[in-house]
């Protein structure tokens, strides 16, 4: 359930039982939809709108904006690991360095990176997005954190498609020198990257209570902006990020 504060009066907010819950069911897979997850996936990179029109009726039936079920997270990880070890047998020299580069991908690219984001639009949606009510009587409400979580989950997994499977299959071309690489390792991070805020943008627009929600999709602009300023100076940042990992 969303917390909620009421304007003008202090308010007993009971602790929000749905992430000790989530957190539980992470260990217990007979519990996760995975049908359901897998749809979503499927959704996002084709009908993202669709997925959040299903976040409204979530809210309708189980009254939380959130997910309840962390098979989302639980299946992105695993095919982060695998795509990681993909690129480890390609490029990799060691074992150890493996294990170090998939940890790295999935603990911090993943998890750690996705908690300072969501913990950030959390905080900026409900300090300066939400709508003030003119009754000062009506319960607000509130971003979830882990919504705002489920929000980069969601926006991540086209990027994970494109920045980790096509770009797989395109490194031997992206990673060599010469224009054509440069120019299609920018665009296709370009499009990664704009794709990701685009789908933060309709992860909060879905919300009633914020406004001004349009802010999530300037950094588009500031993408679309360097991506030729890139180009022209030679940065290939495929070659950077491969350099990274696997020099």
């Amino acid at each position: 359930m969303l917390p909620t504060t009421s304007k003008g009066r202090a308010s007993n907010v009971r602790p929000n039982p749905v992430f000790p819950q989530y957190l539980r069911r992470i260990v217990k897979w007979r519990q996760m939809d995975i049908e359901y997850t897998f749809w979503q996936m499927l959704n996002l990179c084709t009908s993202p709108k669709v997925v959040y029109q299903h976040t409204k009726y979530h809210k309708q039936t189980k009254n939380q904006w959130a997910r309840d079920d962390p098979a989302f997270i639980v299946i992105c990880s695993l095919l982060l690991i695998v795509a990681t070890l993909a690129y480890c047998a390609a490029f990799s020299h060691s074992v150890g360095h493996a294990i170090y580069t998939v940890l790295s991908v999935l603990i911090f690219h993943f998890l750690i990176t996705g908690a300072i984001l969501a913990t950030c639009f959390w905080f900026l949606t409900n300090s300066y997005l939400r709508e003030e009510s003119p009754n000062s009587h009506v319960v607000e409400q509130r971003v979830e954190w882990l919504y705002a979580f489920d929000v980069h989950c969601n926006s991540f997994f086209p990027m994970f498609v494109l920045l980790y499977v096509i770009h797989y299959f395109l490194s031997p071309l992206l990673i060599a020198h010469g224009f054509i690489p440069v120019l299609l390792s920018n665009l296709l991070f370009m499009v990664a990257v704009s794709y990701y805020h685009y789908l933060n943008f309709l992860g909060y627009d879905v919300l009633p209570f914020l406004e001004r929600t349009t802010f999530f999709l300037y950094p588009i602009g500031i993408v679309i902006i360097l991506s030729p300023l890139m180009i022209l100076s030679g940065f290939n940042p495929t070659r950077y990020m491969m350099s990274m990992y696997f020099s």
